[in-house]
């Protein structure tokens, strides 16, 4: 029977739970990225909205005789 190699499995649970760590700061920054990204997006609607709200179209009627 062969003996069981330790340090193999031990390397290779490392591995794996730094590919686990690197995933989860990866998903965390693009989540991040998103909100910043929606709220800039919120921000310029906003301002747009505000924009049309704040200079409102007035039309002058003009008297030709």
């Amino acid at each position: 029977m062969p003996k069981p190699n330790y340090k193999y499995a031990k390397r290779q649970k490392e591995i794996a739970k730094q590919k686990k760590k690197e995933e989860k700061l990866k998903r965390k920054l693009e989540k991040k990225s998103e909100e910043v990204q929606g709220v800039e997006n919120a921000e310029q609607v906003e301002a747009e909205q505000n924009s049309d709200q704040s200079t409102p179209v007035v039309k002058e009627e003009t008297d030709k005789e």
